[in-house]
């Protein structure tokens, strides 16, 4: 199973989602391949916010070693499941979205917690640390649902 986790400069929240979608990889002992990416392609190439990295390594995650890449078309045919940090991420994804198929993968991410609400998960970029640990809070309740959710499947 591969998973992508995306937001709009792919250094905020997708990051974070990717670093603790991982951990809970470990935690349950699932075969899945996680990555992040943007929408935008502000930062390709780029760590982590500083203050993503922060929040992550306080939580026992180094996600350090992520670089920030734009969101491919082709990235529909390597992941089974996209989701998206907000409501115009998923539009973005969804316009690029060649089939039915395509659109089928995309979700937004905090649907787990909050089925059919279609909630966002806030861009804590140009807000202080807080914003950081409750969009990190977000993204871990999200990431155990998904990793319950893959481990019941494969059973």
């Amino acid at each position: 199973m591969n998973i992508l986790m995306v937001c709009l400069g792919n250094i905020c929240r997708s990051p974070l989602a990717e670093g603790i979608m991982k951990e809970k990889a470990k935690k349950y002992n699932l075969d899945i391949n996680v990555d992040s990416a943007g929408t935008a392609a502000y930062h390709a190439g780029e760590q982590p916010d500083p203050r993503s990295m922060e929040v992550a390594l306080k939580n026992g995650i180094d996600i350090s070693g992520q670089r920030a890449r734009k969101f491919k078309g082709n990235d529909f045919d390597r992941f089974d499941m996209i989701f998206a940090m907000d409501d115009s991420n998923y539009s973005d994804l969804i316009a690029q979205a060649q089939t039915s198929e395509d659109k089928e993968r995309v979700e937004m991410i905090l649907n787990k917690v909050f089925p059919g609400e279609d909630k966002s998960v806030p861009d804590p970029y140009f807000g202080g640390k807080d914003g950081f640990d409750k969009v990190f809070a977000m993204l871990d309740q999200a990431c155990e649902k998904i990793a319950v959710e893959v481990a019941a499947n494969k059973k």
